[in-house]
């Protein structure tokens, strides 16, 4: 089923999963389980479709989630509003994170390279890098873990959907999709249920002989993880290395001389909403194993190793010119240091660890040493987000030549004693290609695109304005003339771009974005007066006004800090924090942490004005703040009038510009972080809240509505097939038109939230992380979180809503 004529067909059908794996644990003894992946879809995906309320839907289960998927490619078919098209917005300087590469080799007789991206789907170049073109970009995830070419047939390729890095806005995955015309169409192959695909392998010689590592679920417990083989080509498949449902494989090779031998690094984690992936209390299920029987049978090879309650994620390598040679990237959790200092985000850590280490093997696993690098260097490595990387590659005829990913690209040229990092590129790295037959060529990507070398590291081309990848955050305007849109980008800091009109509506030119004020995890919020005035924040809610120059420069301003009361813990703020300038005053600025701020009126930077509006639980607070507010928005009518969501699940409003508050809570689903709050246009009484799932693992849509100022909410998601929600907006001019912006792209209601149709024509299958509406310009402008930002003509939508509404337009 397509999902747009345009791009390449992707088939959904049912597969058999067996679960029956040689147990890797002596503590677990799951019985054999079959999974019939086509049963009940139909009666699922009903209630998804038939809007039920937000109670009685706790998850979206698998086989109804890629049910909602069919869904909204049927509805992407017969919507009215085909005709009106996204325009590429940008930037066109600006890429994303590469999460693999698949070149096709021999080099030489190819110039074919497969990317993979962490939420921008795969590309494919044929001319060695001149030119990318996107060949998996609708999917029910465009977030791509892994992407492997048959070596015995070059139009074999598969994919592995969720990337397996767990980043805080990582889309979840949706299995394995497997082409067999060099990515011109897709077939779903099943697996949908992991989420997080880490690597797959092909068997050398025969290309329907496949194991996939799978890591499992991001935010929580699932089965389905380990090692799962097909001997059919994906028609079956069977999970044949299990560990517990917390542990996942992050990684796989396979000895391409002798395929029946195959190593596996098992990882146990869980993401929280209050702390990243690591390691926990009684966590020891972290290691290497080995099958010298195709995958049959598996045993533990962790003699040498760190001592399994410190080993995290593991990545593993085999030197194919030596294929007893194997090598261990291991994020040790071994005590090094006592608590203090701060993170690679300003956050106090609880306690210092060993980090990067790396181990070899020489008798095929048997027995681990350390490479001995230096512990001042390894230290530095990963910073202080190994979890992240984990990525290690041997030159394919010098085992003494290996490669470590991290924050940097390193190499070792004596067997990993010592190491240099190679310079020329952008930071954190996940991706690497070694030509075998000739091994100075690499093929490298990061958080910043894709890179090539041609001759061992030592020089890099880039090819930022080839993939445009760009991983947005969000999306805020400003009032100039013609008006700027801006943005944070996930590891490019914030950037801004000119939406210009000049050469027509229907011919929006795709920019080059500039540098902007804030950094990665910032919201912007522009003074609609004076557009050089642009408040903008650090990471976690550190707001700062900005006044830019002419020129080009910027005179920065003091920092809007909270005012902390005596013996009162210092405030909680989210990544993306929230604030913006009331729409009554542009001197007033309201900001989220635990508490609401606003701006004091002697100007002397902010003021409480909020009890903490958090559940604020001791027991569920980490590294990472949480228990914070996630949503702000004032009346368009009423100053004073302030309502706010948070993270775990609560919502508020003032009346009185807070010195009173009443939760608004009742009638939303428990626990789901508030996504948006939007206060209405037209009538001062209508306020839309979102609440997103995604760290639950529950893909239900969640749109509501109120007519009271919050004291009832009313769903309104029927119709839309599945989400995750992000953000919902109200037109300016029409209170009949709503958009929200999903997972799957963006949706529109021109009856106030009673039915909903796609806007497909021309955006890719993408998270649409914030949509806004110019007031002036008329021109609706969506921020994607993997394939940059794309505006379309208001005018347009306009005239074929009226079309629609009188009978007259499809």
């Amino acid at each position: 089923m397509a999902c747009s004529p345009e791009t390449p067909e992707v088939r959904l059908r049912p597969r058999r999963l067996t679960i029956d794996a040689p147990l890797a644990h002596p503590l677990d003894a799951p019985p054999a389980v079959a999974l019939s992946l086509a049963a009940s879809t139909l009666v699922t995906l009903s209630l998804v479709a038939a809007g039920l309320p937000a109670q009685a839907q706790e998850t979206m289960p698998p086989v109804a989630r890629m049910a909602a998927y069919a869904e909204h490619c049927a509805k992407v078919e017969r919507s009215p509003f085909r005709s009106v098209r996204w325009q590429f917005l940008g930037p066109t300087n600006v890429s994303g994170r590469v999460t693999d590469v698949a070149p096709v080799a021999p080099r030489g007789r190819s110039y074919t390279t497969y990317v993979a991206t962490a939420s921008g789907g795969v590309w494919k170049t044929d001319d060695d890098g001149h030119t990318f073109r996107p060949v998996f970009e609708h999917a029910a995830s465009t977030s791509i873990g892994d992407v492997t070419v048959a070596p015995s047939d070059p139009n074999t390729v598969w994919v592995g959907t969720g990337e397996s890095n767990v980043f805080r806005s990582s889309m979840a995955g949706a299995g394995v999709y497997r082409s067999s015309d060099a990515g011109r169409t897709w077939q779903h192959m099943g697996l949908e249920a992991t989420h997080t695909i880490a690597r797959i392998v092909i068997h050398p010689t025969d290309p329907n002989t496949v194991w996939v590592a799978a890591s499992g679920h991001e935010w929580t417990d699932n089965p389905e993880r380990g090692v799962f083989k097909t001997a059919d080509g994906g028609k079956t498949w069977q999970r044949v290395l299990f560990v517990d449902e917390r542990t996942g494989a992050i990684d796989l090779v396979i000895d391409p001389a002798h395929p029946d031998t195959l190593y596996a690094a098992t990882w146990q984690r869980i993401r929280r909403r209050w702390n990243d992936p690591r390691n926990e209390p009684g966590y020891d299920k972290s290691g290497v194993h080995k099958s010298t029987d195709g995958g049959k049978t598996w045993q533990p090879v962790n003699a040498g190793l760190p001592e399994a309650r410190w080993r995290g994620r593991i990545g593993i390598d085999v030197c194919r010119g030596k294929p007893q040679v194997v090598y261990a990237f291991i994020d040790n959790y071994q005590p090094a240091d006592a608590a203090g200092g701060r993170d690679s985000y300003g956050r106090t850590r609880s306690v210092g660890i060993r980090g990067a280490d790396l181990y070899r093997s020489d008798d095929g696993a048997r027995t681990w040493k350390s490479t001995g690098a230096p512990d001042s260097y390894m230290r530095r490595l990963s910073a202080t987000y190994g979890w992240v990387f984990g990525q290690v590659r041997v030159d394919p005829t010098d085992p003494d030549t290996v490669y470590l990913m991290g924050v940097g690209l390193h190499v070792s040229r004596d067997g990993g004693r010592t190491f240099e990092q190679l310079r020329g590129m952008h930071a954190d790295h996940h991706a690497l290609w070694i030509d075998p037959d000739n091994p100075r060529y690499l093929v490298n990507g990061n958080d910043g695109g894709l890179n090539v070398s041609y001759d061992g590291g030592r020089n890099w081309r880039q090819f930022t304005d080839k993939l445009p990848v760009a991983q947005f955050f969000n999306v805020a305007f400003d009032m100039a003339k013609p008006f700027r849109v801006y943005g944070s980008i996930q590891d490019h800091g914030s950037r801004r771009g000119v939406v210009d009109l000049t050469t027509g509506r229907r011919r929006i030119p795709a920019q080059q974005f500039e540098w902007a004020p804030g950094g990665e995890g910032s919201h912007h919020a522009i003074d609609p007066t004076n557009p050089k005035i642009v408040y903008s924040a650090g990471f976690y809610g550190a707001v700062t006004r900005t006044e830019l120059t002419a020129a080009g420069g910027r005179r920065r301003g003091a920092a809007l800090l909270p005012q902390t009361r005596r013996q009162e813990k210092a405030p909680r703020g989210q990544w993306l924090a929230p604030f913006f300038l009331s729409p009554h005053d542009p001197g007033v600025l309201y900001h989220g942490m635990n508490f609401v701020y606003r701006t004091r009126r002697d100007g002397g930077g902010l003021e409480r004005i909020s009890p903490d509006l958090s559940f604020d639980d001791a027991a569920t607070m980490g590294d990472i703040p949480f228990h914070t507010i996630t949503a702000l928005a004032e009346s368009h009518q009423t100053a004073g009038h302030v309502y706010a969501g948070t993270d775990d699940g609560r919502a508020w409003r003032t009346t009185d510009a807070g010195k009173s508050w009443q939760e608004i809570t009742a009638g939303l689903h428990p626990a789901r972080w508030v996504s948006r709050i939007e206060t209405s246009h037209h009538t001062d009484r209508t306020v839309y809240l979102t609440q997103n799932g995604k760290r639950h693992d529950d893909f239900n849509p969640y749109v509501f509505v109120s007519s009271d100022r919050g004291s009832t909410w009313r769903s309104i998601a029927a119709g839309i097939p599945s989400g995750p929600i992000n953000v919902v907006r109200e037109d300016p001019k029409d209170p009949k038109m709503l958009y929200v912006g999903t997972d799957l792209g963006v949706y529109l209601s021109i009856d106030a939230g009673a039915t909903w149709h796609p806007l497909p024509n021309r955006l890719p299958t993408t998270f649409v992380s914030d949509l806004i509406v110019h007031p002036r310009d008329d021109v609706i402008v969506i921020s994607t979180h993997g394939r940059g930002m794309y505006a379309m003509d208001g005018e347009a939508l306009r005239r074929a809503v009226a079309r629609t509404r009188s009978g007259d337009g499809k």
